[in-house]
């Protein structure tokens, strides 16, 4: 009687043990010791702060809805996949989020995985004009790499969570269904705007500061080109760090040129955002907004688009990176700017 109670006792204790809980155990240690909280933000509004201790630090449970959530610093966020049951571990692999984080426990393949694919998107494999810029066999053989790689993360993450395993099948598809549908358009183009090449020009656009600005004006500097609008979200983001820019490089060998192509009736808009932003550089208003013939000459159908120009007149980047992205700076520095 007594060894059946025994084997009762210890069952119940295992079932125990194997209940899942309904609730994420969440650890870890920042790099940055001047962190005092972290703020866990998910669906359905749901958001929770954690403290952080003078060593960095932190520890807590969230019942959470199932799904995507950010890890947010104040300064720094990055973004993190939980379920109520994971017990997981972050490790940090630096002072800023976006160096990576490695995951432990429960919960970790699915989060390895995304990192991985973080990783990847931050690549110039995410890059559509690393493909572009290729000859046909060049580029299936790129396109053929990349696939590879992400197999291989695939392949890691044999117990990957069902709801991250169907978005990134579906994400997976589009960026490729993008890349092959528009490689022969992009690769003419890069082709025909490649480093060297003449670039079109635009000839007496309406300068902010009064009077009339052309392409021709500028001859003798690099011109870091903006096409932009005042209703372009993206763009306006980019503003800050354009001004920084400008700022830095006062008195150098550039002129950074802002076109908006907003249709006449968004005239006097631009005209008030330009005061009002205090928009540094040459701001001009293109002549027929996405029908300008620069525009349409460069083929540009989305924006922001930077464009990089050499004291000639000819072309160092038909799609330039952003303010926003130091490899900016790194090819001013190339040039020596």
């Amino acid at each position: 009687m007594k060894k059946i109670i025994w084997i009762f006792v210890t069952l119940l204790i295992v079932s125990c043990n194997n209940e899942v809980k309904d609730y994420v155990t969440l650890k870890g240690t920042l790099k940055n010791n001047g962190v005092e909280k972290i703020t866990i933000q998910g669906r359905n509004g749901f958001s929770k702060e954690i403290t952080v201790d003078s060593n960095g630090k932190f520890s807590d449970t969230l019942k959470v809805t199932n799904g995507i959530h950010v890890i947010d610093s104040g300064s720094d966020k990055i973004t993190v996949y939980l379920k109520n049951g994971y017990d997981l571990n972050l490790e940090f692999k630096g002072e800023k989020f976006v160096e990576g984080i490695s995951y432990t426990g429960n919960g970790a393949e699915t989060n390895n995985f995304m990192e991985d694919k973080r990783s990847f998107y931050m690549s110039d494999l995410a890059n559509p004009k690393t493909y572009f810029k290729l000859d046909k066999d060049a580029y299936e053989a790129k396109v053929a790499e990349a696939k590879s790689i992400l197999k291989g993360y695939k392949d890691k993450a044999k117990n990957l969570d069902s709801i991250i395993d169907r978005m990134d099948v579906k994400n997976e598809k589009m960026f490729f269904d993008y890349i092959d549908n528009n490689y022969e358009k992009m690769h003419a183009n890069m082709v025909r705007f490649a480093k060297g090449k003449v670039s079109p020009v635009f000839v007496n656009y309406e300068n902010s500061n009064g009077g009339t600005t052309s392409l021709v004006d500028l001859k003798g500097k690099y011109v870091y080109i903006d096409v932009w609008a005042t209703w372009c979200a993206p763009c306006k983001r980019e503003i800050p760090f354009l001004k920084e820019l400008e700022k830095e490089y006062h008195g150098k060998n550039i002129e950074f040129v802002s076109i908006s192509v907003d249709k006449p009736e968004a005239h006097e808009t631009w005209v008030q955002m330009v005061k009002e932003k205090e928009l540094g550089g040459i701001q001009l208003f293109a002549d027929n907004n996405f029908e300008s013939e620069f525009i349409t000459e460069y083929g540009i159908n989305a924006i922001p688009r930077f464009i990089l120009l050499d004291p000639e007149g000819n072309i160092v980047d038909s799609d330039a990176a952003r303010p926003s992205n130091p490899k900016l700076k790194e090819l001013f520095t190339e040039l020596g700017i």
